[in-house]
C-alpha cells in the first residue's frame, strides 16, 4: 500500500484537496467554538442584574429591565384573541351563557357579573370594572379580595401586616394596589428563586406540619400558582384569608371542614339556604388528577420552557396549553396536535353536559324552596332540604369554579358533579313530598330565567343601575387612585394602552 507522500508525488492535486478540506474543517470547528462561547456569554449576561431590585418591587416593567425576554412574554398575557372550545383568553360572560347561575348566586355578588378570567396583566383593570366589587355607594368586598390581584399586595402586607390588610375594605386600598399580577409574586428579587409571598399557603401547610422551604423546585413550580389558584374563605370578622385544607384536598373534605365550623358565605336570597361559594380550586382539583400523580407541574403546561439564541427560559405568557401544544402537550405525548386537542374537548364536553344538568337542578331547587317558604313552610320542614341544596351547590361549584372545565382531573370532576346532581335531586324530591303533604300546588310554575337579564330581574337586581353606578365609579374613584399611585411610585404603567 502506497504512503501518503507517494500518492501526493504521483497525484499533486491530492495535496490541494487535503489542504482545502483541512481549512474547511478548521473553519467550522472555529465557528462552532465561537457560537458556543457567544451563547455561553448570552446565558451569563441574562443572569446579570443590570438594575438592583428592592425587596418588594411591585412594578413588572422594572423587573423587565433585567429580564427582557421573560417580561416581553409576560406582556402577551394582555392578548385576548385565543378561544378554545370552552375557554381561552377571550372574554366570556358566563351569566349570559348560563343564566341559571344568576339564580344559583341570588343574594351574592357573583349574580351581578361573572366572566371568563383574562390574562394576569389584566388583573387590576378587570377587578376594578367588574360589578361584583361595587361602586361609590355599594362596597361589599373586603380588602382580602385584592390578595391575588397585584404585586403590590406583598408590599402592603409587609408595611401593615396581613391581618390589618385583610380587615380593611376593598375600596380603602385602591390607591395602593395598582400593579397587576407579575414578577415579584413568585420570585425572590435577589436570587430569582421561586418563593411564596402570600401567607395563607404557608399557614395551610404549617397546620399540616409541613415547612414551605422543604418542597422541591418542581413542586414549587406548582405551589407559586397555588398561592392563588385555590379554594379559600374569609375567616372571622377580620376576613382573614384561609385555605380549608385541614381535613383534605377534595370537595368532600372541604365540605366537612365548613360544616364542622358552621361556616357560610351567604344566605341564599330565594331558598334561604346557608350557602358556600367555591373560589377557583384549580390546585386542589389538579392534585387529584393523573398529571399531578405523574409529577407534572402547573408551569410545565402553562409556562413551558423556550429557547432564544443560547438562552433557555420560562415562557411567561401564561395561557391555555391548547394555544401552544407543541411546547406543552407534545413534549410528553407524541400525538398529532388535532388529536390531542380533541382528547381535551371530548373530556370537557362530557363534563359540561353533566354540569349543566346540575345547574338546572339547583336553579329549580332554589325556586321551589322559595315557593315553599311563601306557602308557609317551617324551618324544621326545610332544614334537611336546605342542607342538601348547600351541599349540592358546593360540589357543583367546586368543579364549575375551577379553570379548564374539569380537565385537570376529569374522573374526579365527574364524580363530584354526580354527587351534586344526586343531592340536588334529593332536595327536590323532599320538596315535592312537602308540597304534596301540605296540599300545595305541585309541580310549581317556574319563572322564565332563559336570559341573564330576565334572571337578574327575577332575583331583584337592576342591571341598568348597576352598570351606571359602576361607570361613575370608574370615572371618579379609580382616577383618584391612579393619581395617588403616580405620586407614590413616579409613574403608572398603562397596560391597557400596551394592548392596543
Amino acid at each position: 500500500m502506497k504512503t501518503l507522500n507517494e500518492i501526493i508525488k504521483a497525484k499533486p492535486w491530492v495535496a490541494w484537496v487535503i489542504f482545502i478540506a483541512t481549512v474547511v474543517v478548521v473553519f467550522f470547528i472555529g465557528l462552532l467554538a465561537s457560537t458556543i462561547i457567544e451563547r455561553r456569554g448570552e446565558a451569563l449576561y441574562t443572569l446579570q442584574m443590570l438594575k438592583p431590585l428592592n425587596e418588594w418591587e411591585p412594578r413588572n416593567e422594572v423587573w423587565g429591565e433585567n429580564f427582557p425576554r421573560e417580561y416581553e412574554s409576560y406582556l402577551k398575557t394582555l392578548e385576548t384573541n385565543f378561544a378554545s372550545k370552552h375557554g381561552g383568553s377571550v372574554m366570556i360572560d358566563y351569566l349570559d351563557k348560563y343564566p341559571e347561575l344568576v339564580v344559583l348566586w341570588a343574594g351574592y355578588a357573583f349574580s351581578r357579573e361573572y366572566n371568563q378570567g383574562r390574562g394576569h396583566a389584566h388583573a387590576i383593570e378587570d377587578i376594578r370594572k367588574i360589578l361584583r366589587t361595587g361602586d361609590n355607594e355599594y362596597s361589599p368586598q373586603p380588602a382580602t379580595c385584592w390578595t391575588c390581584k397585584s404585586t403590590d399586595v406583598p408590599r402592603v402586607m409587609d408595611e401593615i401586616g396581613a391581618s390589618d390588610f385583610y380587615k380593611k375594605k376593598w375600596k380603602d386600598l385602591g390607591a395602593e394596589i395598582v400593579n397587576p399580577i407579575g414578577c415579584q409574586d413568585c420570585h425572590d428579587p435577589k436570587t430569582m428563586n421561586l418563593r411564596i409571598t402570600r401567607p395563607a399557603l404557608i399557614e395551610a401547610f404549617q397546620r399540616q406540619g409541613k415547612d414551605i422551604t422543604s418542597f422541591s423546585r418542581q413542586e414549587m413550580r406548582s405551589l407559586v400558582c397555588a398561592q392563588c389558584h385555590v379554594e379559600y374563605y374569609f375567616k372571622g370578622d377580620g376576613k382573614y384569608l384561609t385555605f380549608p385544607w385541614d381535613k383534605g384536598f377534595n370537595a368532600d373534605s372541604m365540605e366537612a371542614y365548613y360544616d364542622a365550623m358552621e361556616f357560610t358565605d351567604w344566605t341564599h336570597a330565594l331558598s334561604k339556604a346557608p350557602m358556600l361559594k367555591a373560589q377557583h380550586p384549580d390546585y386542589e382539583l389538579f392534585m387529584t388528577g393523573i398529571h399531578a400523580i405523574r409529577g407534572v407541574s402547573c408551569s410545565d403546561c402553562h409556562m413551558p420552557y423556550k429557547s432564544e439564541g443560547g438562552v433557555k427560559f420560562t415562557d411567561h405568557h401564561i395561557q391555555s396549553p391548547l394555544n401552544n401544544v407543541s411546547n406543552t402537550c407534545q413534549v410528553c405525548h407524541r400525538v398529532e396536535t388535532e388529536r390531542l386537542i380533541q382528547d381535551v374537548y371530548d373530556r370537557q364536553d362530557r363534563i359540561e353536559e353533566i354540569r349543566r344538568i346540575a345547574e338546572k337542578t339547583l336553579a329549580a331547587a332554589h325556586i321551589e324552596a322559595k315557593i315553599a317558604w311563601e306557602n308557609g313552610a317551617t324551618e324544621q320542614q326545610m332544614k334537611s332540604i336546605l342542607t342538601l341544596i348547600r351541599h349540592a351547590q358546593w360540589r357543583w361549584d367546586w368543579v364549575a369554579a375551577a379553570n379548564a372545565l374539569g380537565f385537570h382531573a376529569p374522573v374526579e370532576a365527574l364524580r363530584v358533579l354526580g354527587t351534586s346532581i344526586q343531592k340536588g335531586e334529593q332536595a327536590r324530591r323532599e320538596l315535592a313530598y312537602l308540597f304534596v303533604k301540605q296540599g300545595w300546588k305541585y309541580p310549581v310554575e317556574l319563572p322564565d330565567i332563559s336570559t341573564k337579564d330576565k334572571a337578574q330581574r327575577f332575583i331583584g337586581l337592576n342591571p341598568e343601575k348597576m352598570k351606571a353606578d359602576k361607570e361613575e365609579f370608574l370615572k371618579t374613584t379609580t382616577v383618584k387612585w391612579d393619581e395617588e399611585a403616580k405620586q407614590r411610585q413616579g409613574y403608572l404603567y398603562n397596560y391597557s394602552e400596551t394592548n392596543k
